[in-house]
């Protein structure tokens, strides 16, 4: 291929594509080059320069830039496709049109639910997809043992396996932060056979706690981190050679916060990187991916070219993939946009490794559905048909009023607080408080069908209706979460789900009124994601109109069961507190 590449270069062979009279963002000097073009052969580009027209022949296909940026393909560093509650192949639809060429997905739901094989499934539709999607091995399943039981373990065994596998590049976030500072021999373990193998070991370090506990989690591998809310968060993280990843999903919103470390801090942008984490299908369909962040950390004051290379160059350096992605040069893979706006990031076309992929936002290339197998499919198993009594919160004999462990969600971050409140007794069960937005959640074990069910109480979502609403996707461990001001319909909702075979519901005095049917894993929908967005919109207007105004509660809620983010959260085991990792009672 090389040897091609030189007689593009040199004019001794035409190329198959050249654009011309561009304005060349250059990732690797920082500059804007104007009228330059490029010339591509075989998916790569074989020269980056002033007049390619000696690489011009009769079977070019030549495309005017008119003056317009020609900008590297976007990299969306740490990402779940299963957020976007579609397969790999519907989210690749979905961001194509938006300018991402490049995915580094970590299918640690689909892990939780389907262990090893289900790992497969998703590596192997990766590696079908016209861009690059790139797997890390997910490391953490469960993501705490002890605290949590999903449907599936993985082991260092199993780490090493996939280590070997064609298109993983890496061990997905070490959730388990205690574990490795810690020396926990599975989490050393799977670092060491990553390390071995010469990939990138992701982290996630979900504390503020910026001491020894860090220290000993950053000296025992994790090469990168997105779990930062503060700027004295991304600095430190870079100050100890980590890569600092800010992230904007549909629901965190940390880049405003750290970026400022670079604009107001003067910390060097070269150890920053640009990701979204958890994106659903309304977000991709609606908003954009890579380019809306993009667009967003220029509007919390980077240069352009700070703020693309973050989304490229940075993100292909960190996974040792930069001779082949992350910017425009000789030798890499031809992913590139044609821009006509750089700071609002007007994406006019989309190329991958040569081929024009989408333009004017809509993609026009043809990918064809996948399937999953039926061993993907029928993954929600409750043993029984619930009844509002599961949800019964038994009082203490002759208590009118108990204090209560209460879960506090905080808008647009990861992290919860671990609140307090005192509510009535009503026959002798604990009652909800819905004039104070305290309501009822509940964790249904769906795995192994025990009929396991744990209770609790949750404030911040605003409910102010008769309503539950009920989801299968529940980081990490993925049993079923529901949320209500009625135990009637949190019964009905949790049912629903085992009909269906997992997705989200929502009922309100006993109507369904929205559901987004997920029946991979109980994870993913197979239908388009612009289905898959116009159901989850349904969704959103009706958790609305029951009058939770959080931005993109779905997201919320989905990990209100994450147990390696503190401060409070539920699990199959009970209510955990995550500043101490210990199972703490509902009633203090």
């Amino acid at each position: 291929m090389a040897t091609e590449l030189v007689d593009v270069a040199t004019g001794r062979k035409q190329a198959d594509l050249v654009v011309r009279g561009g304005r060349w963002v250059n990732v690797h000097s920082g500059e804007i080059v104007p009228g330059t073009d490029i010339a591509v052969c075989g998916g790569r580009f074989a020269y980056c320069g002033p007049d390619a027209s000696h690489a011009i022949g009769d079977g070019t296909i030549v495309v005017e830039a008119e003056g317009r940026y020609l900008v590297p393909g976007l990299c969306d560093a740490h990402m779940h496709v299963e957020s976007g509650m579609v397969t790999v192949t519907e989210f690749c639809r979905a961001v194509i049109p938006h300018g991402t060429t490049s995915m580094f997905i970590d299918p640690h739901e689909i892990a939780n639910v389907l262990g090893l094989p289900g790992v497969r499934l998703m590596h192997d539709e990766a590696l079908a997809m016209p861009i690059n999607v790139y797997v890390q091995m997910p490391s953490c399943v469960p993501s705490a043992p002890g605290l949590e039981n999903a449907g599936a373990q993985l082991s260092v065994a199993d780490v090493e396996e996939a280590m070997g596998w064609e298109n993983i590049v890496g061990l997905g976030e070490v959730m388990n932060f205690p574990g490795v500072a810690a020396n926990d021999p599975v989490m050393a373990g799977e670092i060491a056979v990553t390390l071995r193998a010469g990939k990138t070991v992701g982290g996630h370090y979900a504390s503020p706690d910026l001491g020894l506990p860090f220290h000993g989690y950053v000296a025992g591998g994790p090469e990168d981190d997105h779990e930062g809310t503060r700027a004295e968060d991304a600095i430190a993280r870079v100050r100890l050679g980590m890569k600092a990843m800010l992230r904007l999903g549909s629901a965190w919103y940390d880049v405003a916060a750290q970026v400022k470390a670079i604009t107001e801090g003067g910390i060097d942008p070269r150890n920053f990187i640009l990701c979204t984490d958890d994106s659903h299908s309304g977000t991709l369909v609606r908003e954009g991916h890579m380019d809306r962040v993009v667009r967003h950390a220029i509007q919390q004051g980077l240069k352009p070219i700070t703020a693309i290379q973050m989304a490229t160059l940075n993100a292909a350096q960190h996974f040792r993939l930069d001779r082949e992605i992350g910017s425009i040069a000789p030798g890499r893979l031809a992913d590139f946009l044609i821009v006509s706006d750089l700071p609002c990031m007007k994406i006019d076309a989309v190329y991958a490794r040569g081929v024009r992929l989408a333009g004017g936002g809509r993609l026009e290339a043809e990918i064809p559905a996948h399937d999953y197998p039926a061993s993907a499919k029928n993954t929600v198993r409750l043993g029984k048909r619930l009844t509002a009594a599961d949800f019964d919160i038994a009082a203490p004999a002759g208590a009118n009023k108990v204090r209560a462990r209460v879960i506090g969600v905080i808008e647009n971050q990861a992290p919860t607080r671990a609140l307090e409140a005192d509510l009535p007794v009503e026959n002798g069960l604990v009652a909800m408080d819905r004039a104070n937005d305290v309501c009822q959640i509940a964790l249904v074990e769906r795995h192994r069908g025990t009929g396991g069910v744990t209770n609790a109480f949750v404030s911040g979502f605003g409910y102010k209706d008769d309503c539950a609403i009920a989801s299968s996707v529940a980081h990490d461990s993925h049993h079923i979460i529901v949320v209500g001001t009625n135990k009637q319909d949190m019964a009905l909702a949790v049912n629903r789900l085992g009909e269906v075979g997992g997705g989200v519901v929502l009922y309100s005095k006993g109507r369904e009124l929205a559901l987004v049917e997920m029946p991979v894993a109980g994870l993913m929908s197979s239908e388009r994601a612009e289905v898959v967005a116009e159901k989850a919109e349904k969704l959103v207007e009706a958790m609305r109109a029951m009058g939770c105004t959080l931005n993109n509660a779905y997201m919320q809620h989905s990990l209100l069961a994450l147990v390696v983010i503190p401060e409070l959260r539920i699990s199959d085991v009970g209510l955990i507190d995550v500043r101490s990792f210990e199972r703490v009672e509902v009633l203090v």
